[in-house]
């Protein structure tokens, strides 16, 4: 059972880590575009009580805790009687605490599971609600990243619809040749080889929900990849090993980062409307035209017709505000919401 005492000392804790690392960083301008994202926040209402979050983040590592830290301090300058309580040991710890009533808020870094759904509604009879805050990187590691598919750079292919992509790396009407893509000539009949990450990560779920139409059924000629330490003892990760495979292999496509690179491979263009094609740029992924991109959602109990906890509400309104996604900005990595996502967002809690 936690106690209160040692709530407050791993808050204190986070809290400090959490200020040392912001110190550390280069602080960014504010870019003129985010100063119209959304309106500066004023409060609806004056709130108190404790916020418990619950989710993504890890003890010893600085994933997304001090960005949380600082959304959380800047919301205190205008709500001082509000109090969090942060228990950030990742993403599998968020939604229990969520259907348990531990947690107020579950904070996730991949997209809910329908299993993790079904729980909540075995417990409330209604779905979750969930609010997206910021998106993914572009290219920045621990930051949910976008993922791109890759080819190597002998190959003519430059782009692909999203039914090409579920026969590349899904089990059903699995493609065999480049010809099967498209391709003529002296690659009509070429082997695809295709890699990726182990089909287990938050990745592979990802690739599940956005191109294969939920079905966990992937190609079974694909080569997953997983981290492996060097002799050294330093990491290489499975994005680096994937992007460098294709690299090899003229024949090759696969599915990383542009966090990872190789000058061999070049990214693929991936289809965001019948017809129209788009290439990861922070962008495409910032606006979530790139079909790729990740976002931070958080999730919440709301009865159905039944406003939302006014604290709630509050803080959810300034870490959209104008106030919020700026430190969004600052901090770096995640991208902040545009205008448009933000105010889509907001009318969730209406």
């Amino acid at each position: 059972m936690r106690t209160e005492t040692r709530n407050r000392s791993w808050g204190l804790c986070a809290r400090c880590c959490a200020l040392l690392a912001l110190a550390c960083v280069q602080p960014r301008q504010v870019s003129p575009q985010a100063l119209t994202r959304a309106p500066e926040y004023k409060p609806k209402t004056q709130v108190q009580g404790t916020i418990r979050i619950w989710g993504h983040g890890a003890l010893g590592h600085d994933f997304i805790t001090s960005l949380m830290v600082a959304l959380e301090d800047g919301f205190r300058k205008q709500q001082p009687r509000i109090v969090f309580d942060n228990e950030l040991h990742g993403t599998a710890s968020a939604m229990g605490a969520l259907y348990t009533g531990t947690g107020d808020i579950a904070l996730l870094g991949r997209d809910i599971l329908p299993v993790e759904v079904e729980a909540f509604e075995d417990v409330f009879h209604h779905p979750p609600l969930g609010i997206d805050i910021m998106t993914g990187s572009l290219d920045i590691r621990n930051k949910e990243f976008a993922l791109v598919v890759y080819a190597n750079k002998k190959n003519p292919i430059q782009h692909l619809t999203t039914k090409q992509m579920e026969r590349v790396f899904g089990g059903r009407d699995t493609v065999k040749t480049w010809g099967d893509l498209g391709l003529t000539d002296e690659w009509a009949d070429a082997p695809v080889h295709v890699y990726g990450f182990e089909i287990h990560r938050g990745f592979g779920y990802l690739m599940q929900q956005r191109v294969f139409g939920g079905s966990a059924i992937w190609n079974p000629e694909l080569k997953e990849f997983g981290d492996v330490k060097r002799p050294g003892g330093t990491l290489l990760d499975a994005g680096q090993r994937i992007s460098d495979a294709v690299g090899e292999d003229p024949y090759g496509i696969g599915y990383s980062s542009l966090l990872y690179k190789n000058t061999a491979i070049k990214p693929l263009a991936l289809e965001a409307t019948s017809g129209h094609f788009i290439l990861p740029t922070k962008e495409s992924v910032e606006d979530h035209s790139y079909p790729l991109e990740q976002v931070i959602t958080c999730y919440i109990n709301r009865d159905p017709g039944k406003p939302i906890d006014a604290k709630l509400a509050e803080f959810f309104r300034y870490v959209l505000s104008r106030d919020g996604q700026e430190i969004v900005e600052r901090a770096g990595g995640y991208l902040p919401l545009t205008a448009q996502l933000s105010a889509h967002e907001l009318r969730k809690l209406e």
